[in-house]
């Protein structure tokens, strides 16, 4: 097998890797976060406003895990730094 195609094989794998682990963590991150702030919302009506900003924030903080894996995949799929050292 060429050195070529062996780079693009683990890139994909990898790629494929880091999205499905990458998103495990924040959506069950996401699901407690909204469970929490549901059940305070419950306990508790009049600081609902509050609550939900301070859940957006969160969801927000929450969510930049995901998108940061989603961007390492693609560089490792469509702009892989190792493809020059073979080529």
């Amino acid at each position: 097998m060429e050195d070529l195609s062996l780079i693009g094989i683990i890139s994909i794998a990898t790629g494929g890797l880091t999205i499905a682990f990458g998103s495990i963590g924040p959506a069950l991150g996401q699901g407690r976060a909204v469970a929490q702030a549901l059940s305070s919302i419950a306990q508790q009506p009049d600081e609902a406003n509050n609550i939900t900003r301070t859940l957006f924030v969160g969801l927000a903080m929450i969510e930049s895990t995901a998108i940061y894996c989603f961007v390492v995949s693609m560089i490792l799929i469509f702009a892989n730094p190792f493809w020059n050292h073979f080529l």
